[in-house]
């Protein structure tokens, strides 16, 4: 018997397509499926969503829903994470309020003021599970989904060393199939390997059969010079090697694309485009909800490629891949800060999770990396030690917001932010701090 448990399962859509997924290995004999979130309303839709897929695989699994966190981790051998701390609420206030300022962000989940705030908001969250962990199920592997992946995933790191995390993100698999389609090449035979940060990684190797495939990009972008007009070819042109998380993503990570008008026109971004996403995930929900209710069959995706289910199944029956993965820097990346949390290639068996040492990454892609670093070690700081000005500290290094707003006015926006979320932050960080403060 294998025990799956998903933290957060409200995230209906996400879910569905995990358990969908993980059913569709024939040989995952004996799932166990366990189902909490804190809302009642999204967890009985979530357990609604689960029996349905398996009715619709053949109803292998055992599928069951639980309010309380801990006995939802009672005997479970993988705890999936993807709780997103305050919900919509919360991600309109970390968009919104930056906006008035007049620093724009797209998404706002990574790093910047966004990620920043939201892995404030999450790091309770992730102590008091890792804790629950140790004490329930110290053998289970923690698989996170919720962003900012590489900040969680560092906090993981500190509060429960102990406890076997990895964060996983489709981003670098999603990535290799849009360049393979756009050159017109199958993704079956092709070999790729990518290093950096999560959302920041970059593509150091990808062939098909052999051959590279970055000049026959090279010549598809000369060819198109609308592409030209797309964040992550302006990355490639400039860097020299492709960039892993969506254009949308990345051009918020980066002092070059939201600092004017002109810049978001000619890269044709959409500031504050989360909003959207956020919205249409809510009515997904209620859309689930009411066909659940009426009995309509829901939408099950093509097999949808995210990693953990590849990861359990492969721990699980031996079964040898190679995926992506949010580790911490043991010897992984040499030109990255050791302790910091990188996304490198990882091996999986029934052996268990190997991360594969990259050396040193191309100076260059190593140096636009290292903002997002010290942001995060900043963050990972002011938790840990209830230190308020860290948190100023940690925005005013990103270099999005540091090439929009003065430091003076950072440290106001950031005094917004803490009065905005109030207690979802741990309390030392909820100090006002004046920004002429000596």
């Amino acid at each position: 018997m294998t025990r799956v448990t998903f933290i957060g399962a409200g995230s209906v859509v996400f879910t569905r397509q995990l358990i969908a997924d993980l059913l569709r290995y024939r040989d995952l004999a004996g799932l166990e499926i366990v189902l909490h979130d804190i809302d009642p309303e999204r967890l009985a839709v979530a357990e609604g969503t689960a029996r349905h897929v398996d009715e619709r695989l053949d109803g292998r699994a055992r599928i069951s829903a639980e309010s309380d966190r801990r006995r939802a981790l009672a005997g479970a051998d993988f705890v999936i994470n993807m709780v997103q701390v305050g919900g919509i609420r919360a991600t309109v206030s970390d968009l919104e309020i930056p906006a008035a300022r007049g620093l724009l962000q797209t998404i706002g989940d990574t790093t910047g003021v966004g990620g920043v705030f939201r892995a404030l908001r999450t790091f309770p969250l992730l102590s008091a599970l890792t804790a629950d962990m140790r004490e329930i199920c110290p053998d289970a592997h923690l698989l996170n989904y919720t962003n900012p992946m590489a900040m969680n995933i560092w906090w993981a790191s500190v509060v429960a060393p102990d406890i076997s995390a990895i964060g996983l993100c489709h981003s670098v698999f999603w990535t290799v199939n849009d360049l393979c389609e756009l050159v017109g090449v199958p993704i079956e035979g092709t070999s790729y390997r990518a290093a950096g940060v999560n959302h920041q990684s970059w593509l150091l190797e990808w062939t098909h059969e052999g051959r590279d495939l970055y000049p026959a990009l090279r010549d598809r972008i000369r060819e198109d010079p609308e592409l030209s007009r797309r964040v992550r070819v302006e990355m490639f042109r400039r860097i020299g090697y492709y960039p892993t998380e969506t254009s949308e993503h990345s051009s918020e990570y980066l002092s070059w694309f939201l600092r004017s008008p002109e810049q978001v026109e000619r890269f044709r971004l959409q500031p504050l485009e989360y909003l959207g996403i956020s919205e249409e995930n809510v009515a997904e929900f209620e859309a689930t909800k009411a066909a659940l209710a009426a009995g309509t069959p829901l939408t099950l995706e093509d097999e949808a490629s995210e990693y953990a289910p590849q990861l359990i199944h492969s721990l699980v029956t031996d079964t040898p891949r190679l995926i992506h993965g949010n580790v911490v820097n043991r010897g992984l990346i040499d030109n990255l800060p050791q302790g910091a949390v990188v996304e490198v290639p990882v091996q999986v068996d029934g052996n268990g999770i190997a991360p594969q040492p990259m050396g040193a990454l191309p100076v260059q892609c190593a140096a636009l990396n290292r903002p997002y670093v010290s942001v995060a070690e900043l963050t990972i700081e002011a938790a840990r030690t209830g230190n308020p000005t860290l948190i100023r500290q940690a925005v005013l290094m990103d270099p999005n917001a540091s090439s929009t707003l003065t430091p003076e006015q950072i440290w106001e926006l950031c005094n917004d932010l803490v009065a905005a979320h109030g207690e979802l932050l741990p309390e030392p960080l909820r100090e006002i701090i004046p920004a002429d403060r000596i």
